[in-house]
């Protein structure tokens, strides 16, 4: 696709407003599998033998905003974040920022739960850090001891991430935790012979796989309980939690085994920035090669970037929904 690139960054810093007047790269990665959306701006540390000194204006905090698209064509805004850092480093400059899990890397006070579900855990991090976060919560986990000791929110979303497997992820002000691949935020139609420029992707059937899934609990008594599902002889998964209910190890050890169980595509490809897409979005897929291969795939993370040359997106499907 031969289009003008196009693109807009605003940086807030207090009152002030500053939109950036030259970039030489922008890369920007969104998934429910990171915790945050992440962008990353390379630009040149001298413009017309001048020192760009964004240190002296904005620093780590500042909101920014960046909108990508080609003339002609409304461009859509791709990151909202903050500023994590500014490196000056082989005569560049880069700027990375991530969304709204900014915000929770701040203390929170020491508590100890028992028989908690972890959007009560999720609501305890909103009351401390912003009261104005929403939370949008629909994994029944039970947790039949949760302790918070010398942990950021950051620390406390990543032990849930980890141990449960569940979906985290920030729209805006609401924090989202879901099983995998249940929430829908879109959809959109890819094909090789439309709209894919590099495609990477390999089709394998559930026949063609063995997987064994077990998750190992530590009750509080200190004894290890576990429960497995799947096929013994292939790939082994272990995932070993705290103090999760013996229920919950067993909705956990069903969500990664059907996860892994499904035909379909695996790998990834490149395509334009438009049509829009994002993970949670339902991409259906067909190829006119191989019309026994159409289905519809829950689109785990996708990884977008802008240079002189071009716009590219690249899809990471997940499972295959139907």
């Amino acid at each position: 696709m031969n289009l003008d690139v196009l693109w807009d960054v605003e940086i807030v810093s207090g009152d002030k407003k500053w939109g950036l007047g030259i970039m030489n790269e922008c890369n920007i990665e969104k998934s429910v599998k990171n915790l945050a959306d992440r962008a990353t701006i390379i630009l040149p540390e001298y413009s017309m033998n001048q020192r760009i000194r964004f240190q002296d204006e904005i620093r780590r905090g500042d909101k920014i905003k960046i909108k990508l698209g080609y003339k002609d064509v409304i461009y859509e805004t791709e990151f909202e974040g903050y500023i994590l850092e500014i490196i000056a480093n082989g005569g560049n400059l880069t700027i990375t920022a991530e969304d709204e899990l900014f915000l929770f890397r701040k203390d929170v006070k020491n508590v100890q739960f028992k028989m908690v579900k972890m959007g009560a855990i999720a609501q305890y991090l909103i009351k401390q850090i912003n009261p104005n976060f929403k939370l949008e919560c629909d994994y029944d986990i039970v947790y039949e001891k949760f302790t918070i000791y010398r942990a950021t929110g950051y620390d406390v979303l990543k032990k849930l991430q980890e141990e449960t497997g569940a979906d985290i992820y920030f729209e805006g002000n609401t924090l989202h935790i879901h099983p995998a691949y249940i929430r829908k935020a879109g959809e959109t139609h890819y094909s090789p012979q439309q709209n894919i420029e590099n495609f990477s992707l390999d089709y394998k059937t559930a026949l063609d796989k063995k997987v064994e899934v077990t998750i190992e609990r530590v009750g509080l008594d200190g004894k290890v309980e576990s429960y497995t599902t799947g096929q013994p002889g292939g790939e082994k998964i272990t995932k070993k939690v705290t103090t999760v209910s013996t229920e919950s190890i067993k909705m956990m050890a069903e969500v990664e085994y059907k996860r892994r169980m499904t035909d379909g595509y695996e790998g990834s490809f490149d395509a334009w920035l438009y049509p829009y897409v994002a993970p949670g979005y339902t991409i259906s897929m067909t190829d006119e090669d191989y019309p026994e291969r159409f289905g519809n795939y829950y689109v785990d993370t996708v990884k977008t970037k802008f240079s002189q040359s071009g716009i590219v997106r690249t899809v990471e499907p997940g499972i295959k929904l139907s």
